[in-house]
This record gives C-alpha cells, structure tokens and sequence, in this order.
C-alpha cells in the first residue's frame, strides 16, 4: 500500500525528472526521489524513467510514496564480522546467511552494519543514516561478499563504479532443472509486482535487467551455475531464473521449497572493482558456506 499517490503534468522542459519531482515535492529529497525511481515507483508518461530522463512539457508523472519508515538509530555492536580484505578506504566481508545489511522493521539491530560500526566508528560520519557506507547490499537469506566504503569519497567512487556496471558480481546459485543452453543471457525488465509490493516480477515497463549464467554441474533435477549480474535489480537473480523456467532451490518466494535446505541457495561468491585510492583493479572470494555445500552434497545424490 502506498502512503499516497501524486500525479504531476509537467509545466517545464529539459529538467531532469528526479530534480523536477523533488522541486515540486518539496518534502521529498532528491536522493529519495532517486530511490523511488530506482524501486519503479516513479512512472513518466506510464514507464519506468532513469532518474536522468529530462522532462517534456505535458509529461505525465505519477509518483507513489511509501508510508514513512520509522527512524531506526544505528548502534555499534561487538558481533562477528569475517573481514576478507581491510585498507584506509574499504572493509570487505563476508555476510553470513540470516542477517540483514542494515536495520529495518523487524531486524532493529545485530546487523551487518552495527558490527561494522563497532570495527570502524568513523563510518558513522559519512552521512545521518542507518546505511553509511553501503555500496550495495545482499539480501537478508543470501551470504557472500560484500563491500562497504570507510569514508565519504570511498563511498562516492565505488557508487560512481556500480553505477556505471564497473563492478564484477558473481553468485553461485542452485537451480531446479537443466539450463539449456549450458550458458546464455537472461534478459527482462523487472519492477515492482502490479499486486504484491513485496513481490519484485518481469514487467514490461520495469527496469533494464540483464543475467549471465554458465552451467558448472548438473546433478539430477539440479543444476549449479555461475551468475553474473550485468545489472543489480533487486531479487534479479531470483525473478530471472524463475521466469526461465529453473526456479531457486530453496526460495520461497520465487523458487521451489527443498526439504534439505532451509534457506535460498544463493551465494555472492566473487565481488571485483577498482581500489578506490590506487584504481587497481581487485576481485574478492567468498568460500561457498557450509550449509549450501552440504546442500550441494545432497543435491548430487538425488
């Protein structure tokens, strides 16, 4: 449900449309403009813009405001946190299965970011928010690598380099079925579902998406592939492999339930990009965790 929806005709030309939104929604933000663009809940003339689209006179915009989280205070929290990799500029870890990145409803604290806290208090300085430091986050049920920026300029470069899809995001995901071909290109706008807000689903006016995938092992009715993410939708991986036909093992929500594996078999497996002081170019590995090489074991006996 959205808090409420505004519909605006625009009456100037060539502004860009998260500017034009913000200035004439005064309590909104661009940044959070931004995000409402990026989540497809903005829509210009009935699609889904960039937050860069310029404005033509007589556009039609419609704009849908989520009600208002509530304000969550980021605490530091001695818990434990696999470092991979540590310099003046960025912290890479490696996320554990079942924790969140940041507070939300229902996960106030022992997150990533309140052990991240603890191990670096100057991250609290980046800006008043419970995300500082984050570049991009992993979801709740999906371990691997990620990376979070020390300071403000880290921060600004390595957002500079997803944006522009510098960054290398590799997962390791397993399938129910047999991929055909072994390898190929997932390709389908994703937004929001029409019905379920919590629900991400292939639309044609969603955003861009964009998956490669190559088989590695076939096992029975399983398949383990490689994914690498082209463009960073949310649940993309989940909602691509999905509409091709091979489902997640263990998701859900979009996948197919398992009784061996309690949780989606997905897995941030190597995380690349430039070093945001020295530009050299570096690439991350997480080992695959023990469950979903347990998992793995299983699925190959079937």
């Amino acid at each position: 449900m959205y808090d409420r929806v505004v519909r605006l005709v625009a009456d100037k030309a060539d502004v860009r449309i998260d500017v034009y939104v913000s200035g004439i929604l005064g309590e909104l933000s661009r940044s959070f403009v931004q995000r409402l663009i990026d989540d497809g809940l903005v829509l210009v003339n009935d699609e889904v813009p960039k937050a860069s689209q310029r404005t033509r006179m007589g556009d039609s915009i419609e704009v849908n405001v989520p009600p208002a989280e509530p304000c969550l205070a980021l605490v530091p929290q001695c818990l434990p946190l696999a470092i991979l990799y540590e310099d003046n500029d960025i912290l890479v870890v490696d996320k554990p299965a079942g924790v969140t990145v940041y507070p939300a409803p229902g996960h106030r604290d022992g997150t990533v970011m309140n052990a991240v806290l603890a191990h670096c208090p100057e991250i609290s300085q980046i800006e008043s928010s419970v995300r500082p430091g984050v570049v991009h986050r992993l979801d709740k049920d999906t371990s691997g690598v990620m990376v979070i920026a020390k300071h403000k300029q880290a921060h600004l470069t390595l957002a500079a380099q997803l944006k522009s899809r510098v960054f290398l995001k590799k997962y390791l995901v397993l399938v129910k079925g047999k991929p055909e071909p072994s390898e190929g290109t997932l390709e389908a706008p994703i937004g929001r579902h029409p019905k379920d807000r919590k629900r991400m689903a292939v639309i044609p006016k969603g955003r861009e998406a964009r998956t490669f995938y190559a088989v590695i092992r076939r096992m029975g009715s399983f398949s383990l592939v490689e994914a690498t993410l082209h463009t960073g939708r949310t649940h993309q991986i989940r909602v691509h492999f999905s509409r091709a036909g091979w489902p997640v093992a263990g998701d859900a929500l979009y996948g197919v339930r398992v009784p061996w594996l309690n949780r989606q078999f997905v897995h941030a497996s190597r995380l690349g990009f430039h070093l945001p002081s020295s530009q050299q170019w570096a690439e991350f590995t997480a080992e695959l965790p023990a469950d979903l090489a347990e998992a793995l074991r299983k699925a190959s006996r079937l």
